[in-house]
């Protein structure tokens, strides 16, 4: 599982450095996609692909939308970590995360996301009395 929370920065090529703890699973390959909080998901590369043929079965049952499922695919891009554990992260997702250089990066159990710091400071400060209160359960 990836779990917790690490502050990282975005150098001057667009590499983000991955967490240490999560890099013999990530060696292998990653899928990096937009993520609907406007933050970039990192997806071992068996993790996307049974993520994309989920959301496929959902397209055909019309449970899911066609236009999710495309841009969801469209702007995905894969990625080997390098020996030190970085990643580039391709700027048409940087713009869309509106990832600066200060980033946070979550494990979120079968994913990992990046997110500007300040974007993340405040999602978790909208989103945290919710969560303490039980609201999401």
């Amino acid at each position: 599982m990836f779990l917790g929370e690490h502050q990282h920065t975005l150098d001057d090529k667009g590499r983000v450095i991955l967490p240490a703890r999560f890099r013999d699973r990530l060696a292998g390959g990653v899928v990096l996609a937009p993520s609907k909080d406007r933050c970039i998901d990192v997806f071992p590369r068996a993790e996307f692909e049974r993520r994309v043929e989920r959301m496929a079965a959902e397209v055909e049952e019309g449970t899911a939308d066609l236009s999710d499922f495309r841009l969801f695919s469209a702007n995905a891009y894969e990625e080997v970590p390098d020996g030190q554990g970085r990643v580039t992260v391709p700027q048409k997702l940087r713009d869309y995360a509106g990832l600066e250089r200060e980033l946070t990066v979550n494990g979120a159990v079968t994913s990992i996301q990046i997110w500007d710091r300040a974007a993340w400071v405040a999602y978790e400060a909208a989103n945290e009395e919710h969560f303490a209160t039980g609201g999401g359960r």
